[in-house]
């Protein structure tokens, strides 16, 4: 089925319910926009009133690595993939020649790793709902005791502890990856600065205010504080942009994936790096809904790192995700893209053979779309018009939150 075939049935079941007298409940642009820009509030709230402690303990977290210190990150169901998330950044940072600084994620049996492995100088964050998690809660406690300086982002008692603005869930994750994400930016400049005394290098271009001149560490505090506080500014621009330029393609996107999985669909989502954590919190947040919620069909082709690991070797990581639509997909599936650059090599192949199986294809992106866009090889394109990286998977974040949330209310009237 083509999307215009499925925005064609759209149409002619919104007609025949309304003929009929059955009940339905469109998604709305209206609903879409409010959605996007109800997060901006509790975002310009959080970062207002955090931006300063965050800073000054950025600046403990960057002489704890230089110190020998570890990041050691988990969380429970969809708060393991923030755990991932960070993971990854730390490892694997964006700003070119940066270091790799170690980080893990040990979240598949934390209550028994983090008593293994914390250390006095190491750093420790767990992730978890606005309501708070008890057992993560009790393995920061743990860590606090050890000497490691704590982020409890789950409730409990922490060097950290991060104030409940919204009982969201959904929202509060939005939060706390703009948190973590300007934890990584912030740490690199004090690192730097610490390390050779005022030569910030390559990650320059995050914060052009510190130049090349020497500045007392306080002021450097402040500085990051307010850019802390900028960068979630950002955000609510790129979400208003967002409602303003991609609301329809949003709309359409919702009802088309409704309509696959009316029809028995699954939703594969996949992404590289910090977008296969992001695919994994997709895939995990559709099928653990809050409360008597519908269930959304949906999986991760992120997830599987075995099969990730075994294609990469024997065939090469241009076809990790392409050996697993050949091996899941269905006519009916949905494969929903996540890529911050549109041009990936291994997320094009994955769409391609998606579209000859008659796979409705979406593509959630960043910068201009890349390649992805200008050749439309996705079915519906949404963009994130920014090149800031972080900026972009936060704002990514915010959007398929918002499709899981209209899908839900979609399926709940049924």
């Amino acid at each position: 089925m083509s999307t215009r075939a499925d925005l064609a049935l759209v149409g002619r079941t919104v007609a025949s319910a309304a003929h009929s007298g059955t009940k339905i409940c469109p998604v709305t642009e209206a609903d879409i926009v409010c959605r996007l820009l109800s997060r901006n509030g509790p975002s310009r709230e959080f970062f207002t009133c955090e931006a300063r402690r965050l800073a000054v303990l950025c600046r403990e977290m960057a002489e704890r690595f230089l110190d020998g210190g570890r990041l050691l990150a988990f969380g429970r169901g969809p708060w393991a993939t923030d755990a991932q998330h960070i993971a990854v950044e730390f490892v694997h940072p964006v700003i070119v020649g940066k270091r790799a600084l170690p980080a893990l994620d040990i979240s598949s049996s934390f209550e028994h790793t983090l008593p293994a492995l914390v250390r006095r100088r190491d750093i420790v964050i767990g992730f978890g709902p606005p309501e708070g998690d008890p057992v993560v809660a009790n393995a920061i406690a743990i860590a606090r005791r050890r000497g490691a300086q704590t982020f409890a982002l789950a409730g409990g008692d922490g060097d950290y502890v991060a104030p409940v603005l919204t009982h969201d869930p959904m929202m509060h994750q939005e939060l706390i990856e703009v948190l973590y994400h300007t934890l990584w930016e912030s740490v690199h400049v004090f690192f730097e600065h610490r390390a050779h005394g005022h030569d910030i290098g390559a990650s320059s271009f995050l914060y052009p205010f510190l130049g090349h001149a020497q500045q007392p560490m306080e002021a450097i505090v402040d500085d990051i504080a307010s850019s802390i506080d900028a960068k979630a500014r950002q955000d609510e621009v790129l979400r208003a942009r967002v409602a303003a330029m991609s609301v329809h393609a949003i709309q359409s996107a919702i009802m088309a994936i409704n309509h696959r999985l009316d029809a028995g669909g699954t939703i594969l989502v996949f992404g590289n790096g910090g977008s296969a954590t992001d695919a994994n919190d997709f895939a995990i947040d559709c099928v653990t809904p809050a409360g008597a919620m519908p269930i959304i069909p949906a999986v991760s082709l992120a997830s599987e790192v075995a099969s990730i690991t075994a294609i990469a070797n024997d065939i090469g990581s241009d076809a990790i995700f392409l050996r697993q639509i050949i091996a899941h997909s269905r006519p009916e599936d949905v494969a929903v893209a996540i890529s911050t650059s549109g041009g990936s090599a291994n997320i094009i192949a994955a769409l391609a053979h998606a579209r000859t199986r008659g796979l409705l294809t979406v593509a959630i992106l960043g910068y201009d779309g890349g390649r992805i866009a200008r050749e439309h090889l996705a079915d519906i394109v949404l963009v994130v018009p920014s090149d800031d990286i972080p900026r972009i998977q936060e704002v990514q974040a915010s959007i398929y939150h918002v499709m899981i949330e209209e899908l839900r209310r979609l399926r709940d009237v049924r």
